[in-house]
C-alpha cells in the first residue's frame, strides 16, 4: 500500500464572525482578524490540528444582507433573541473576495495567517465557484457571465430567475442554485461555459492562493461538465474543451505547487473530483453511514483502495449538516470521533463539535446561543487530536481487519476493527463499537507476522488502561476484543520491557507533559 507523505491532515472549521463575536463578549470589547488575543489563537491551536479552516471571511453582500433579514423569524429555532444586528447576510453570497472591512480586510487576514504559522497552523478558506451575490458587480458590467434567461421564466419560474437593468439593458439572470431544489435567491448564477469568466475565475482563485494555504471549494460537482450542462440544459451553450477544475486548479498549483484543494461533493461523484485534480473530497457516504449506524455499509465502505481513502475528507458535521451531538446523541459522539479521527484522509472538525453544541446556525448571523458544553468529549476529542500527531497515521500502511465471532455470539458483526503500521517503527490497532449492545469478537492480526515471537504491552489511547498479549496469540488464534456499548480501543504496541515514555503517558492521559 503507498504511504501519505505529509502530517494527516485535521481542518478545524471556524465560522469567522461566530467566532469573533462570542471572544469579544467574553472579553467585552471588539476584535478583528488584527486585533483578537493571542489566547484565541492559542486555542486554535490543539495539537493535531493542521490547518483552520476560517469560513465566511469574505465581503458580504448588501442585497443578501436585506434578503436575510425578511428571513430572520427562521433563525429563531437557532439563536431563539435573534436581532437585526445578528443578521449578516449569507458567507456564500460572496459580494466580492476581498476581506470583509468589518474584519480589518486583506492586511488583517495577513497578519492573522503568520500569526496561525507561528503555531503551525495553515489557512483554509472559502472559493465559491457556482455563482456570485445578486447585486455583485459582474451582474450590471458583466451580465454575460451570468447564466441569463428568458421573460417567460419570470413567470413559470420565478424563484430562478430575475431581472436586472445591465450595461446591456434590461437581462434576466439566473439564481445560482443545484438541480434538485430551486435557486437562492441572494445568488446569481455563473456561465462556467463562459471562456471569459472561466479566466476571471482562474485569475481570482490564484490571488486568493496567495492569501491562504486551501481552498474548500463549495458545491464543487455543480462545475462538473455534465452536471452544469444537465442543469441549465437551453440557457447555456456548449461545453469549452477542458472541465472547469481541470483549468482552476492547475492555474493555481502553477504557482503554489503546495496549495490543497478540498472539494465538497455530492451525489457519490467524490472520484470524479479526486481525478480533476482535488486533493480532498468531502466523504458524503461515509457521514450518512455513520449517522444512520450501519456498521456493516462502513466496513463495506472502508474496503476501497488506500490511495483512493486517503484523499477522502471525513466529517460527522460541519455547518450544513446537523450538528453530531444532536444526530448521535451523547455516547455514540465518542466512537464517531473515533472514526473520523483515526480513519486514512482528513479529518474536518467543526467549531463547537467538540463540546458538543446542538444549534446548527444558520450562515446568514454573527451569534450563537449559550449552551452547556460537554468538557468530557472534550477531553476525548483532545487525546485523540494528540494521537493523530503520531507519523504512523500519516507514513504508514492501513489494514482493514476483520473480526471472527468468539463463540457462538454474533455480537462480532457490531465491531469495526483496523489498524495502522510503520514495521519495525510504530503500530495502532482501532477497535470500535459504534452500537447500544455489548459486543465482543477476536481479530485475527495474521497480517502483522512481526509480532510473533513477541510479548506486547497495549496501551489504550481511549482510556488509558494497559494490556499485555502475546504475539503469536494475536497472530495465530485472534486477539479477543470486548467493548461495551459505543466504546473504543486505540491501542498502541510497544514490546514489553520498553517503557512507555512520559510523553507518551502524558498524551495518553491527556495531562500536561
Amino acid at each position: 500500500m503507498t504511504s501519505q507523505s505529509r502530517a494527516k491532515l485535521v481542518v478545524y472549521q471556524v465560522n469567522t464572525w461566530v467566532w469573533l463575536d462570542a471572544i469579544g463578549r467574553q472579553h467585552g470589547t471588539y476584535y478583528d482578524l488584527n486585533t483578537i488575543p493571542d489566547s484565541a489563537l492559542d486555542e486554535l491551536a490543539r495539537p493535531g490540528v493542521t490547518m483552520i479552516w476560517m469560513m465566511g471571511v469574505w465581503q458580504r453582500s448588501p442585497f443578501g444582507r436585506m434578503s436575510a433579514l425578511r428571513y430572520k423569524h427562521e433563525y429563531r429555532h437557532a439563536l431563539p433573541d435573534v436581532t437585526d444586528e445578528d443578521v449578516i447576510g449569507s458567507a456564500y453570497a460572496i459580494h466580492d473576495y476581498r476581506v470583509d472591512d468589518r474584519l480589518g480586510g486583506n492586511a488583517a487576514l495577513a497578519n492573522f495567517r503568520r500569526r496561525l504559522a507561528a503555531r503551525g497552523l495553515r489557512l483554509m478558506l472559502d472559493f465559491v465557484p457556482n455563482h456570485v451575490s445578486a447585486d455583485h458587480r459582474w451582474t450590471i458590467e458583466h451580465p454575460e457571465y451570468i447564466v441569463q434567461g428568458r421573460s417567460e421564466d419570470l413567470i413559470h419560474r420565478p424563484n430562478d430567475f430575475f431581472r436586472i437593468k445591465t450595461v446591456k439593458g434590461d437581462v434576466v439572470l439566473a439564481h445560482g442554485k443545484d438541480p434538485y431544489f430551486a435557486g437562492w435567491s441572494d445568488t446569481a448564477q455563473l456561465n462556467v461555459f463562459n471562456p471569459d469568466l472561466r479566466r476571471e475565475m482562474a485569475q481570482i482563485a490564484v490571488r486568493i492562493a496567495g492569501q491562504c494555504d486551501a481552498l474548500r471549494c463549495d458545491m464543487a460537482m455543480l462545475l462538473f461538465d455534465d452536471v452544469f450542462s444537465s442543469t441549465w440544459r437551453g440557457y447555456v451553450g456548449e461545453r469549452l474543451p477542458h472541465e472547469y477544475w481541470r483549468e482552476i486548479i492547475p492555474a493555481v498549483k502553477a504557482q503554489y505547487p503546495e496549495f490543497t484543494f478540498a472539494a465538497e461533493v455530492y451525489w457519490q461523484r467524490e472520484y470524479d473530483a479526486i481525478q480533476q485534480g482535488f486533493d480532498y473530497a468531502y466523504d458524503k457516504r461515509f457521514y450518512d453511514r455513520v449517522i444512520a449506524g450501519d456498521v456493516a455499509q462502513i466496513r463495506s465502505h472502508l474496503l476501497a483502495n488506500f490511495e483512493y481513502q486517503r484523499h477522502m475528507m471525513r466529517f460527522i458535521e460541519n455547518h450544513d449538516e446537523r450538528r453530531a451531538y444532536e444526530s448521535l446523541g451523547a455516547r455514540r459522539s465518542f466512537p464517531a470521533a473515533t472514526l473520523i479521527c483515526t480513519l486514512p484522509g482528513a479529518a474536518l472538525i467543526h467549531e463547537g463539535q467538540l463540546v458538543g453544541r446542538t444549534k446548527k446556525l444558520p450562515v446568514q448571523i454573527k451569534r450563537q446561543p449559550d449552551e452547556p458544553l460537554n468538557r468530557e468529549l472534550e477531553a476525548y476529542y483532545l487525546r485523540l487530536l494528540k494521537e493523530t500527531r503520531d507519523p504512523v497515521y500519516s507514513e504508514g500502511n492501513f489494514f482493514l481487519f476483520h473480526v471472527n465471532p468468539a463463540g457462538s455470539d454474533p455480537s462480532h458483526n457490531n465491531l469495526l476493527a483496523y489498524g495502522w503500521s510503520i514495521p519495525g517503527d510504530g503500530y495502532r490497532l482501532i477497535v470500535v463499537n459504534l452500537t447500544q449492545h455489548r459486543s465482543i469478537g477476536k481479530i485475527r492480526l495474521n497480517n502483522w507476522t512481526w509480532l510473533d515471537g513477541k510479548t506486547w504491552r497495549l496501551y489504550d489511547v481511549a482510556d488509558g488502561e494497559e494490556y499485555t498479549r502475546h504475539g503469536g496469540e494475536m497472530t495465530h488464534e485472534g486477539l479477543f476484543i470486548e467493548l461495551q456499548p459505543y466504546e473504543s480501543h486505540v491501542f498502541r504496541f510497544a514490546v514489553t520491557g520498553e517503557p512507555i515514555t512520559t510523553a507518551e503517558f502524558s498524551a495518553i492521559l491527556n495531562e500536561p507533559e
